[in-house]
């Protein structure tokens, strides 16, 4: 067996990209504009300067192919970056499979994942606009996690709105935010008048990553010194988060190998855009790479829902976005993968799925789990439930795969203060979802008609 030191592919610190690659010039299809939710007619730069500033705007609607990443930002990045990419060869044993199978391992950061990829750059285009302080939302924790790293690297305060399902199956994530410095409340909460409305009608409401967005949205537009900051769906997000598949690039060609399936859980699409997207311009020249994003059975957006516009949170308060949507008042099962509970998906995910440039599959949480176990006993890591879906992506993409082709998936994330979800499994007490199909099309009635 070859040693661990030729089954990690480091990259040189030299070598880490300086630019963020941007996709929208590439797209077969133009992106859909985002629209206003009242006139129904496409948002301007200027009214989206109520949450943002106005460099990430720029970068959300830059026709520019590369952005260049600031000096300060890559200061910070070099805490972690870059990630190591690592061939699982004791994995590929235990499968028989005669594949390779390789891992960017993004839970080196400190927040434990990849969302500090664009936690960084947001806090500092903020920080630099003056703004004093950030509010967000978090489904599982690792976003809120992220940004308050984040936050605390530069200086500037950070308030987190964690679903909440999430704030008490994962308390060892809030006790992390507010180690960095940030405050976290339960979602629904009493701070706002989305949060106070939902409490109303449903006191044991147990959150949703949409009405956690219109709590933090709220929040925002509502205090002159703060803006809002997103983890995932929006287009200067999955920009951010190039750097990921651009270190991949360049790692496999450090041991003469390329991509043939590329592998990512999906629940806004940050991690798998930062994954696949660097090698979209391959693609499409004709390269045989296969894209494939994995979704909870329990939230399929993908695989289910509808490619129409829709509003990205629960209170309307957010543009509408032409994405796969399970409609925005989806109220998701409390499944352990909070970070993939999301009623929609990042619009240029959506936009190369309906192109058919996107494999999406549907897998249950305890299959899922019992891939992370496999993983667990062969690598030795411990994986997030939401990392715990691109592994089972890989699995059985290794399955199929012929010999010697690459299957390279993104680990989004550890596992490590997800300890009471794997107690759970271990114990036999976790049950699987499927979310019903009478079910997406009742909540799909209360999409807005555009066009």
């Amino acid at each position: 067996m070859e040693n661990c030191m030729e089954m990690k592919i480091n990259l040189p610190e030299a070598e880490m990209p300086t630019q963020w690659y941007n996709a929208l010039p590439d797209l077969p299809t133009p992106l859909a504009p985002p629209l206003d939710p009242q006139t129904k007619e496409p948002v301007t730069p200027e009214q989206l300067e109520v949450i943002f500033p106005k460099a990430v705007i720029e970068q959300e609607m830059s026709p520019q192919r590369w952005l260049p990443i600031p000096q300060p930002v890559l200061d910070v990045y070099r805490l972690y970056r870059p990630t190591p990419l690592v061939r699982a060869k004791r994995l590929e044993e235990a499968l028989g499979v005669k594949c390779k199978i390789y891992y960017k391992n993004e839970s080196v950061s400190p927040a434990g994942s990849h969302k500090p990829n664009t936690a960084i750059p947001q806090a500092y285009y903020n920080k630099a606009e003056g703004v004093r302080r950030l509010a967000t939302e978090t489904g599982a924790g690792q976003w809120g996690t992220a940004l308050s790293f984040a936050c605390s690297m530069l200086d500037m305060e950070c308030t987190v709105y964690m679903v909440k399902v999430s704030y008490d199956q994962k308390p060892y994530r809030r006790i992390l935010i507010n180690a960095y410095g940030g405050e976290v409340f339960a979602s629904p909460s009493p701070r706002t008048q989305t949060g106070r409305a939902m409490l109303e009608s449903d006191p044991d409401c147990t959150g949703s990553l949409g009405l956690a967005i219109s709590e933090a949205v709220e929040d925002a537009a509502t205090h002159a010194d703060t803006k809002y900051a997103l983890g995932s769906v929006l287009n200067h997000v999955l920009h951010h988060q190039t750097i990921i598949g651009l270190e991949v690039e360049k790692q496999l060609a450090m041991v003469g190998d390329k991509p043939d399936y590329l592998v990512g859980c999906v629940g806004g699409g940050s991690n798998f855009a930062g994954l696949v997207l660097p090698f979209l311009p391959r693609k499409l020249a004709g390269e045989a790479i296969e894209f494939i994003a994995v979704e909870p059975q329990a939230c399929p957006t993908l695989t289910k829902g509808q490619f129409r516009y829709d509003y990205g949170d629960v209170a309307k308060l957010t543009p509408l976005l032409k994405m796969h949507t399970l409609g925005h008042a989806f109220m998701p099962a409390p499944i352990h993968a909070g970070g993939l509970r999301y009623h929609g998906d990042a619009p240029i995910v959506c936009n190369l799925a309906a192109e058919g440039l996107v494999n999406a599959q549907a897998y249950y949480q305890t299959e899922c789990f019992e891939a992370a176990k496999l993983f667990l006993r062969t690598e030795g890591f411990l994986p997030a439930p939401e990392t715990s879906h691109a592994i089972k992506g890989a699995i059985e993409t290794a399955k199929k795969a012929k010999p010697g082709e690459s299957v390279v998936f993104l680990y989004s994330g550890h596992g490590l203060l997800d300890l009471a979800s794997y107690d759970a499994f271990l114990q036999g007490k976790l049950s699987d979802f499927a979310y019903p199909e009478e079910h997406i099309a009742e909540a799909l009635k209360a999409c807005p008609t555009v066009g």
